[in-house]
């Protein structure tokens, strides 16, 4: 009896501190307001506010060491038996759930050529999401090119659209200043926070990539489209940048698409003979394990991404996935 007591007691004290955390983070948002990125400071702001100023926590108590990782060459059914092998879709989607995914949307490029999140992959995800109940579900980027353009020749918007999802393109309206606590990068920089209210559950989509900065472009790299303003002055930092990324966001679930991985010209190719077939798709609530096994799908290690040893010296996760014992599934 006392365990469950103190089962309850910790469950309770999690919702609370969730609902704290999501509430101080609409509450400061919109007391702040969208302006551009200010290097002075935050000048006029308590301490309190700019402590309050963060992204809440998606993920799903219970679940921070779930992987699998799943051989094969289709995407949906790799994405279906990676999810049921971590106990199904519904262990982390619930009824009622208002779904948030961040897709890969950056260029205005072809799905052939492996750049962006694949549209069929993002159209069985959020089959799912609304077949365990969710009662809502959106997509959303803020891309390099005209998020019009990317969206309709990515495939991604018309995906979105047609398995029953919406699709929240970028305005400066959507913006608000968020200062990650305790980040030297992340300071009062526009973030594209709207089609976050409300929302229960995030999910982020990134395909494995080769990026000439960072070394990868995989799961934690993908946040990087939720910056607005010069966000490319943050590639003079960028491991430490990706390592800041990874703490200010908590998902539900990353997807890391590695059925074809880009591994040259990275982040945006623009020639079949960038891609090869790896065959493999991972699905996991630890974004630095993730990303981890992902650089080996690109022929590296850890330590020649430096920004996954830095993310899990930060406590973002582990970089030995491993040790989460993963899910080792073939398909077909």
């Amino acid at each position: 009896m006392k365990r469950d007591s103190d089962e309850k007691e910790l469950n309770r004290r999690d919702f609370l501190v969730r609902s704290a955390r999501a509430g101080g983070f609409i509450a400061a948002a919109g007391l702040l307001g969208y302006r551009l990125h200010d290097d002075t400071g935050a000048r006029g702001l308590s301490s309190d506010e700019e402590r309050q100023a963060v992204l809440a926590d998606y993920s799903v108590p219970g679940t921070s060491r779930k992987m699998s990782i799943v051989t094969g060459q289709d995407r949906v059914t790799s994405v279906r038996l990676g999810l049921e092998a971590m106990g199904g879709i519904e262990s982390f989607i619930k009824r009622g759930d208002k779904v948030l995914i961040k897709v890969n949307a950056a260029f205005a490029t072809a799905p052939a050529l492996s750049a962006t999140t694949d549209p069929r992959l993002l159209s069985e995800v959020v089959r799912l999401c609304l077949k365990a109940g969710a009662s809502e579900v959106a997509v959303t980027d803020n891309p390099i090119n005209d998020p019009q353009s990317c969206f309709a020749l990515t495939g991604i918007g018309e995906a979105a659209r047609s398995s029953g999802a919406k699709v929240i393109y970028p305005k400066q309206t959507f913006f608000r200043p968020v200062t990650l606590p305790g980040g030297n990068l992340i300071r009062k920089w526009p973030v594209l926070v709207t089609p976050f209210e409300g929302v229960g559950k995030v999910i982020g989509m990134a395909p494995v990539k080769d990026h000439h900065r960072s070394g990868a472009s995989m799961t934690m790299k993908n946040w990087y489209g939720l910056f607005g303003g010069r966000r490319n002055i943050f590639h003079q930092n960028i491991h430490e940048f990706i390592m800041e990324l990874a703490m200010l966001v908590k998902p539900t679930l990353v997807i890391l698409d590695g059925i074809t991985a880009m591994m040259t010209n990275g982040p945006t190719g623009g020639s079949l003979a960038d891609l090869k077939q790896t065959n493999t798709l991972v699905v996991g609530t630890d974004q630095v394990a993730v990303d981890a096994f992902g650089a080996t799908l690109l022929g590296k290690s850890v330590h020649d991404l430096p920004y996954i040893m830095k993310a899990e010296a930060a406590g973002a996760g582990t970089a030995d996935f491993e040790s989460l014992g993963p899910a080792r599934v073939t398909a077909g």
